[in-house]
């Protein structure tokens, strides 16, 4: 199969939100295809599209529709053929998808850990600080680490959380790493360990998405896929599958890919972080350790655990 042609005339169309890290990931793909393809400049448009999860931040997300909320624009924009591909945080995408969509490739992972911003430390939150998030998994794994602190709902890109901190509206809080340093960020925040903070699922992975009809793109992404990101992030995936988590889930999962086995590590909380499951298996490329590590995990939880995941 052959890559289709991409011209200044018939430019390849990325979709993209319109947020800076968004935006930031879409030129990074841009970047990515035009160097395995010799694409010219002008033969990749970006189209930034402001996705619902954007206009509402006041509420948290798994009170006003879920993942859904930063994709359907761009799912939409596919079925439309305004797009030929948009660009996704994977951690942002839907554990249950339509079959008409399909992520081709993914960008090498970026880093996985969580960073604290406001304090040098967890230990040097004042007592009783007021942690900004909205992640049900970071609420959990700082009130098991500090179950002194309050947790405020905080929303919004990067630049919308630092500033609610300097306003002073929360004392603190927790960003994913990939995205300070895709922003230029580096240097912001204290690195929390993986021991005490697991990522979610797909944490610093970007995913390329198409129509599933559009079988003519899968040479042309192809050549940009990571693969071991690509198996890692669908072991993590299929985890969450197997478990049930959803919004409302404090699930963490990561995945390493060691030779032609892959490495899981996941855990399970209840809201507060009071109880938490956790294991890892190693598990042969293609095998069932996901389905394995949640059924291993659910089985061991109290009924309170288990009723936050679906069965």
């Amino acid at each position: 199969m052959t890559c289709p042609i991409f011209t200044a005339a018939r430019p390849l169309r990325i979709g993209t939100r319109r947020s800076p890290l968004a935006l930031a990931q879409a030129e990074m793909t841009k970047a990515a295809l035009k160097l395995a393809h010799n694409l010219p400049d002008d033969a990749v448009q970006l189209v930034p599209m402001l996705a619902t999860g954007d206009k509402i931040q006041n509420r948290p997300l798994a009170d006003i529709g879920g993942k859904a909320l930063w994709t359907k624009e761009l799912e939409r924009a596919l079925i439309d053929d305004q797009i030929d591909i948009a660009v996704h945080s994977m951690k942002d995408v839907e554990t249950w998808r339509s079959d008409i969509f399909v992520i081709s490739a993914m960008l090498p992972r970026a880093d996985v850990h969580d960073r604290l911003i406001g304090a040098p430390s967890l230990r040097e939150l004042k007592q009783g600080a007021r942690v900004g998030t909205s992640s049900p998994r970071r609420a959990a794994q700082l009130q098991r680490a500090r179950p002194d602190v309050q947790i405020v709902p905080l929303r919004g890109n990067v630049a919308t959380r630092l500033a609610h901190i300097d306003a002073g509206e929360a004392d603190a809080t927790l960003l994913a790493a990939a995205g300070l340093d895709r922003l230029g960020m580096a240097d912001m925040g204290v690195e929390l360990s993986l021991d005490a903070f697991l990522p979610a699922a797909s944490q610093g992975a970007v995913g390329i998405d198409r129509l599933a009809s559009r079988a003519d793109l899968i040479p042309l992404l192809e050549a940009i896929n990571d693969a071991e990101t690509f198996i890692a992030v669908h072991a993590e995936r299929a985890f969450l599958a197997a478990v049930g988590g959803n919004c409302h889930s404090p699930v963490a999962a990561l995945a390493r890919v060691e030779g032609e086995q892959i490495r899981l590590r996941a855990e399970i909380f209840t809201a507060n972080g009071a109880e938490l499951q956790s294991g890892e298996c190693l598990y042969a490329i293609g095998g069932d350790g996901p389905a394995q590590l949640a059924e291993e995990l659910l089985g061991k939880a109290s009924a309170d655990l288990r009723s936050i995941f679906a069965s």
